[in-house]
Formats: C-alpha cells, structure tokens, sequence
C-alpha cells in the first residue's frame, strides 16, 4: 500500500526494465533515436514504436520525410521545435509547429511527405505508431492537425501537463480512441516535483524521460533518453512520478493492449503474412489511397 501522504494511488507500478533505444535514421537521412523497437511491440501492445527527433544542425533533418506509404495503424506526431509540412494521398495537408500535434490514421492505406519547412534553427519532436484493431485496419484514411494552443494543459501541484490523449486529472485530451484507450502525456516538473496518474493494470505502460531525470520510489532512477517500462502489477492503480534535482521533461503513454497477431514489413502493420504481402501488391499497384 502506498505510504505517501495525499496520495491518489493505493500502489504504485514499479520499473520493469530500461530502455535506452537505439541511434538511426529514417526517411531521407533525419537522424532520430528509436526507443521503442519492434522486438518490443509485444510487450508494449498496442504500440508499435516511438522515435525522438532532436537537433540544432539543418544537415541532420533537412531532407525530411519523402513519400512513403502507411497501411495498418495510426501515426502520431508531436512537435516540440520546429516547422513540418505534411501531405497525403488522400488530399489532406497540413502544418504542425511548436507544440503542435499531426495524428494520422493510415488505415487502408495512405502515402505522406513530413518535410521540414525550415532550413535553421531547432527541430525536435516524436512519432509514435499506435496499433489498429483487426477491424479497423482498413478503413478509410483520417487525418487531424491539432496546434499547440488547441492542446488540452492543465497545472498540479507545480506539474505542467499537455494532454495530447486521454484524460488526466479530469482533463480531457485532444483525441480519444476507443479500441485502444491510449493516454498520451507530455509532462514538464519542476525539480523534486511529483506527479501522480490513475492507469488500469492491465494497460501497457512506459515514461520517456527527454530532459532531466525521474526517480521511482523503488530507487530506479530514469536519466535522460531512457524508456522506463511499467510493470503491470496485480492490485496497481497508477503510477507516481518524482523529478530529481533539476526540471524535468517526459512522456507517459500507456494503453489497452490489443491482443492480437502483428506481423509487419516496414511501413505495413497488419495480423497475418497474407494481409503484409496484399499490401506490398496493392501499393506496387497504385491501390493505395
């Protein structure tokens, strides 16, 4: 049972494991860290990855994202810094900018372009890729462009909380989903902060830490550019969060685990090897949409 006065949480989940991602590049050479990889989906269903983008050098992201298809799931983008256009097969466009947000459901299938519209200064962000339910991977194409000042935000006890999806604190976030019921929180605590959120047990769970550091009352401290993956406790209600000795800046993303076969081929998320190798035929033949 929880020890801590005033607390909202009769137990509070401990750190599974560390994750400290791997450095690649994407598209046309955007250099990023992959933090969640494939070999976790399983584990972090219904999440499929999650990339971090951050530079001040134009020659690490200057050539963007070119076409390139998308079947099977949704793509979530969060700006931080920096200016990204984006276009579609399916006739959408749109820009994202500082603390903006692009949430994408490819579906039946889309090809986009993500191409900075700056050629100087900052550029960072993330893209998570959040797994469609069997029935839902091909329906049609949805995309919403959500501005930074259209974000939900609200401050506890010092916290600051954007609330990208989800609810927090009886504060709605910017997009919901039934199926998977993610939570998506950008959250920025002042040093020593604590930060406490409701999570049902059987929800996947995992805190990025892109600025500073967190401490778990377990000990387990999370630095900077590491995934710390919840575990699913029998009896847990959430999870407690406690900045170290600076400010601090983190994801919390948890959601309802889909439970169901993923088998994926770059770009194409789909449940058997027969649906992967549709995909591959139906964009060599231009029936994307």
């Amino acid at each position: 049972m929880s020890t801590v006065a005033n607390s909202l949480l009769n137990q509070a989940r401990e750190v599974e494991r560390l994750v400290a991602g791997q450095p690649t590049s994407d598209g046309a050479g955007v250099k990023l860290n992959r933090v969640l990889t494939q070999n976790l989906q399983r584990r972090l269903d219904p999440f499929l990855m999650l990339d971090h983008f951050g530079t001040d050098n134009p020659d690490d992201y200057i050539a963007g994202f070119p076409d390139h298809p998308h079947r099977g799931f949704e793509t979530i983008t969060y700006m931080l810094n920096g200016r990204m256009r984006h276009r579609d097969s399916a006739g959408h466009e749109g820009l994202i900018s500082d603390g903006g947000v692009q949430w994408m459901t490819a579906g039946r299938g889309v090809i986009h372009s993500e191409t900075p519209e700056q050629n100087a200064g900052r550029m960072a962000g993330f893209q998570l890729w959040l797994n469609l339910p069997a029935r839902d991977k091909m329906r049609e194409p949805w995309y919403r462009d959500i501005a930074g000042a259209e974000v939900p935000e609200f401050e506890r006890d010092g916290v600051t909380v954007r609330v990208i999806a989800g609810a927090s604190h009886g504060v709605t976030g910017a997009v919901q989903r039934d199926a998977t019921e993610p939570l998506y929180l950008d959250l920025q605590l002042p040093a020593g902060a604590r930060f406490e959120q409701l999570l049902p047990a059987e929800h996947n769970a995992f805190v990025y830490v892109y600025e500073g550091a967190l401490r778990f009352e377990s000990g387990c401290q999370v630095p900077s550019g590491r995934m710390a993956v919840l575990a699913n406790t029998p009896g847990s209600d959430g999870v407690r969060l406690t900045a170290g000795d600076a400010p601090t800046r983190a994801l919390l993303i948890a959601g309802k685990p889909l439970n169901e076969p993923i088998a994926q081929y770059g770009p194409f998320v789909m449940n058997t090897d027969a649906e992967l190798m549709q995909a591959v035929r139906d964009f060599q033949a231009g029936r994307l949409a």
